[in-house]
């Protein structure tokens, strides 16, 4: 039980401590999360900012209804300890980033459920330009706790739009060839942040446009914006066929991942639109590291070394790839579930609007259809991620307990178990954002994708019900 005082009264809460998960805060509004919670994150952020000597901190949200609140509470928790700072307002997460690498910000909080059910919230946080993860959020748990009763100043906070700067520079670093070829995109925000920038990019580039939900709308009143779930790109899939567009994006609630289809409406996978990415940087920029979650398909790395890449399988997490890409000097990065990261001609977070951009160049600039870039990939056969549910205080012991469920094939524990079977491999890992397992399964046949899947699920499942019956 933590108790702390502002100047209107006394809260006494109960902070749920799975909240502060690797890479961010995210549980449940309401049951985990309301406005003194996010008060008291602003001021044990002011905390960590004057410890690094930050100032100005930029604070974005995105539509979700209790976002702006949340915001606004993160701001006074923030100026009651001294440290200035800025809400940016409503605006996709990679706008926020943006303004941290191109405005004098000494950080930034964004206020985003991205991809998660409507009842849950949450906070990404960075401290420069860098994003907090692991024990760093920890940290930021052990000093709400440490709250005291009393404020120390009053910092300024202020008000400032950068979305059109933002939009503007997003079209200056793609380079087009509509000259020969016009592309035509559909565009599915699912009521998200995205959708009020993300097409005047597209369009700013001469893409011609159709939209679909990019009103914002916190109820998400057409479908959940989660572009990895297939039912919600059925509506995309259909408007790209009956309009003979080129292809389609999906974005994901707070704009920082991608979902794809091609123009005859199937599902492009996050790891094969890596593919395509990674040969145009590669192209460019001759043996450049190109890092992939170990979610991807092992056809993704021998693609990036048959194209002159130095691969790197790196872990599931926005804020693990972008430090990893930044350990490294990776030019690119992205993620099964659709988060793509370009350092090349970029700055090395994750923006689905520019992920959108780039891919319509890459159309633009070569012949035929969106799938002939992938044709020449040897045949295999894949699941998309397959989500079980899992109690949260469980998962991660079914994921540490899988390492040792199979012990006749080489297993890799860099995240989660990832099996290599002779002709496949599987995935079983913990959510970081949900209480889920994730997994995925790769096979050179549809019988052996299945006898995988089959195998890895009846041991999982096992270990699941034998941990709750304890």
């Amino acid at each position: 039980m933590l108790q702390f005082t502002d100047k209107f009264s006394i809260f006494r809460i109960m902070i749920n401590p799975q909240i502060f998960r690797e890479y961010d805060i995210r549980g449940v509004v309401g049951r985990d999360l309301n406005e003194e919670l996010a008060y008291m994150l602003g001021r044990a952020y002011a905390s960590l900012a004057k410890d690094s000597s930050k100032q100005n901190i930029a604070i974005g949200y995105d539509v979700r209804h209790t976002s702006e609140p949340y915001a606004e509470a993160v701001a006074r928790g923030l100026s009651e300890e001294g440290v200035d700072c800025t809400i940016i307002g409503r605006c996709p997460s990679p706008q926020l980033y943006w303004t941290l690498y191109n405005k004098d910000f000494g950080g930034g909080i964004q206020i985003t459920g991205s991809h998660n059910p409507p009842d849950m919230n949450g906070f990404k946080l960075c401290l420069g330009t860098h994003t907090l993860s692991g024990a760093q959020i920890q940290d930021l748990k052990t000093r709400i706790g440490k709250i005291g009763p009393n404020t120390t100043g009053q910092g300024q906070i202020h008000r400032k739009d950068f979305t059109q700067e933002y939009i503007q520079d997003l079209i200056s670093k793609v380079k087009p060839h509509m000259g020969s070829r016009k592309v035509k995109v559909v565009v599915d925000a699912g009521n998200g942040a995205a959708g009020e920038a993300g097409p005047q990019v597209l369009r700013g580039l001469g893409v011609e446009v159709h939209e679909l939900f990019c009103e914002p709308d916190g109820d998400f009143p057409n479908h959940h914006p989660d572009p990895t779930v297939m039912e919600n790109l059925r509506e995309l899939s259909a408007k790209v066929r009956a309009t003979g567009s080129d292809f389609g994006i999906g974005w994901d609630g707070d704009g920082d991942r991608i979902g794809v289809v091609d123009q005859n409406g199937q599902v492009i996978f996050g790891d094969m639109l890596l593919v395509i990415y990674a040969r145009s940087v590669l192209a460019d920029v001759r043996g450049a590291t190109v890092i992939g979650d170990v979610k991807c398909s092992s056809r993704l790395f021998q693609e990036i070394e048959k194209a002159g890449g130095k691969p790197l399988m790196w872990k599931t997490g926005h804020s693990l790839i972008k430090n990893k890409m930044r350990e490294i000097g990776a030019e690119l990065a992205g993620e099964m579930s659709g988060h793509i990261f370009f350092k090349h001609r970029f700055y090395g977070f994750d923006d689905a609007i520019y992920c959108a951009a780039r891919l319509a160049e890459i159309v633009s600039c070569s012949e035929g259809p969106i799938s002939n870039l992938l044709a020449d990939l040897p045949p295999a056969f894949a699941t998309p991620e397959i989500r079980v549910d899992c109690p949260e205080e469980l998962k991660f012991q079914v994921a540490t307990t899988a390492q040792t469920l199979f012990p006749e094939y080489k297993v890799e524990t860099l995240d989660g178990v990832r099996i290599d079977f002779e002709h496949g491999w599987g995935l079983v890992r913990a959510s970081n954002t949900q209480p889920i397992l994730v997994m995925r399964f790769e096979a050179d046949s549809e019988e052996r994708l299945k006898a995988y899947q089959d195998l890895v699920t009846a041991r999982i499942e096992k270990t699941l019900n034998d941990l709750k019956s304890k």
